[in-house]
């Protein structure tokens, strides 16, 4: 029997259970209930008299507010993904695989605002003072003025920020910190919910940007429950694949900014170094462009990026052909492919299908689906695409080819780096120095590539 007073929690998901049982009713999972002792959440008092008597103060939206100061912390990269800069008084999560970058990143960001000014403090729960201080040496920031500790008692480290007057503070990680107000241990759901509440409301109270460092699970998303992703004023992820040496800082919340803002690094030796040009980065426009490439002119947040849609179509030497992508959602090639065998004639159903965003940078927006189409037919009809055409548009069940927005901003990132064409949807107005082929079906494109006509 359960205790008084306790209650199973689930690890996956944060659905409280009255009794143990194999699998979450909730989420699914299994073996995930474990048991916790309940206690009062901080601040779940009755509201005092007086603040009864106060009642609730309306506003209107004519109202003037003055924009939020920020926190310029030296990183482009990073200050562009938040909006212009850190916001005081916020709080942000940032996520990321395991070794990624983001302790990096993070030291970083703190020493370089340091050096601006700022009052900046890195306390990690996973580190000794002495590992954080090798790094700083390695990257050349031992001499930014950031007070380090290491330290996983919740109440400790709330103590001592409230002693000290801060303007930035890092926590790595909030997997790492316990609270002696509740019984569970470091890492279960009621830990991390906790410790993110009360470093959220440190952050508002002080007016002191609070930087929190979350683990990952197997799926990508943030450990723990997702009621801490709606205490957090920002999420941030960090991404990168192994092998590669770019790393993208993506926003997926942000109360004081844009979504989607992307910042692009390059891992070396000595730390992150920030990319000003990611086009120039992801592209390789070394030699003549062979069958199976297609360059894409994406946007990713407010910035255009180029990035190359690399496809390969073989005979399938298996009774079942494979279907592998990377870097694009695999249900997306599945409905590419799908357009292309109804409305264009091309058989994939005996080939294997290998589907590769060159550079290690993941693409989402539909934009994209008439790059990797083109990229597709380029490998089957063995028909190389010209060296300097960019490709865009959104492709629809019916073999149509839909516009996109930006199509402006797409074409001229193009020119600036030397392409003169494009291959997108009809009605597309050319820019300066660009000449358009524009086709309002599928089957029309395809039939250029096939043919080698552009013009």
């Amino acid at each position: 029997m359960a205790r008084d007073g306790a209650v199973y929690i689930c690890q996956s998901c944060g659905s409280a259970h009255a009794k143990w049982a194999g699998q979450c009713s909730a989420c699914g999972a299994w073996n995930s209930l474990v048991e916790e002792l309940q206690s009062r959440p901080p601040g779940a008092l009755a509201p005092s008299k007086a603040a009864r008597a106060r009642g609730l103060a309306f506003e209107t939206l004519e109202q003037l507010t003055p924009p939020p100061p920020r926190i310029i912390t030296g990183v482009g990269e990073f200050d562009r993904v938040c909006g212009g800069g850190v916001v005081p008084g916020s709080a942000i999560l940032l996520g990321g695989d395991p070794g990624v970058g983001k302790s990096t990143l993070l030291l970083q960001v703190a020493a370089q605002a340091a050096r601006r000014g700022a009052r900046c403090a890195y306390i990690s729960g996973e580190e000794a003072v002495e590992q954080i201080r090798a790094r700083a040496h390695r990257m050349g920031l031992a001499d930014a003025p950031v007070r380090l500790a290491a330290e996983t008692s919740l109440r400790q480290i709330v103590d001592g920020l409230k002693k000290d007057a801060f303007d930035l503070v890092v926590i790595d990680s909030i997997q790492t910190l316990w609270s002696d107000a509740h019984e569970a241990g470091p890492g279960s759901v009621t830990q991390v919910r906790a410790a993110a509440g009360e470093l959220a409301r440190l952050a508002k109270s002080r007016s002191v940007a609070v930087i929190l460092v979350g683990h990952v699970t197997k799926e990508g998303t943030i450990a723990g429950p997702r009621v801490i992703e709606h205490m957090v004023d920002a999420v941030l992820s960090f991404e990168g694949e192994r092998g590669y040496p770019f790393r993208v800082l993506r926003g997926a919340k942000n109360r004081f900014g844009a979504t989607d803002e992307i910042g692009v690094f390059e891992m070396a030796d000595a730390g992150l170094s920030e990319v000003a040009n990611p086009s120039a980065l992801f592209l390789n426009t070394a030699g003549e462009r062979a069958a199976g490439a297609a360059v894409f002119a994406g946007i990713e947040g407010s910035r255009p990026v180029l990035v190359e849609f690399q496809a390969l179509v073989a005979p399938s030497a298996y009774g079942t052909p494979r279907r592998a992508v990377v870097g694009w959602d695999s249900g997306r090639l599945a409905m590419v492919l799908a357009v292309l065998e109804a409305r264009c004639g091309l058989g994939f159903g005996d080939r294997d299908v290998y589907l590769n965003v060159a550079g290690g940078l993941r693409i989402s927006e539909p934009a994209a689906d008439l790059a990797a189409a083109a990229a597709l037919a380029s490998s089957a009809l063995d028909q190389a695409l010209p060296q300097d055409c960019v490709v865009f548009g959104e492709i629809s069940l019916s073999g149509d080819i839909r516009p996109v927005s930006r199509m402006d901003a797409r074409m001229k990132e193009a020119a600036k780096l030397g392409f003169r064409q494009v291959l997108g949807p009809a009605g597309v107005e050319a820019a300066a120095q660009m000449r358009v082929t524009g086709a309002a079906r599928l089957a029309d494109a395809i039939g250029r590539i096939g043919d080698g006509a552009w013009t």
